[in-house]
């Protein structure tokens, strides 16, 4: 993987791409990634996060909409394993995850609001492709992002 650092790409690249506010938690042992972005909405649910990471994520950051919800998980280590083998490079979350303690020993960056125990309603509810909004950012299908542990970077096109 290319090295980089957020603050050097926005030095960069400043007129040309979205920060994302300061509320986004580093859960996994990588902390550096990026890719391009696969978006999944899951109202309380995340049986489309679910699905999606069965196919292909290389060169490829899901993004999971869980509307900023602090009440579920839209990712534990279940997932997070599936991810890892279909060769994600990460996955961000406007929500939270669980399963953290498990998290941190895997090889897979997670970013997310935060954690809580409590899993997801499973009833087939959400979209894909879908544009994201948070953290005073919107997030589009197919953007690419760049993540370290000073934040997060989302461009239009390649900066790497």
């Amino acid at each position: 993987m290319t090295s980089f650092t957020t603050p050097d790409l926005f030095d960069d690249h400043r007129d040309n791409v979205q920060v994302a506010d300061s509320g986004l938690y580093h859960f996994g042992k990588k902390t550096t990634f990026y890719g391009k972005v696969v978006t999944v909405t899951c109202p309380e649910d995340n049986s489309f996060a679910a699905d999606i990471l069965h196919e292909n994520g290389e060169g490829k950051v899901l993004v999971i909409n869980g509307f900023a919800s602090k009440r579920f998980a839209f990712i534990g280590d279940i997932m997070a394993e599936r991810a890892l083998n279909n060769g994600w490079e990460g996955v961000i979350i406007n929500g939270c995850c669980r399963d953290i303690e498990i998290l941190a020993t895997m090889n897979l960056p997670v970013m997310a609001l935060g954690s809580t125990p409590r899993s997801t309603l499973k009833r087939g509810f959400g979209d894909k492709n879908q544009a994201v909004t948070m953290l005073s950012t919107t997030i589009e299908p197919n953007d690419w992002v760049y993540a370290d542990i000073n934040g997060l970077i989302i461009s239009k096109t390649p900066l790497i």
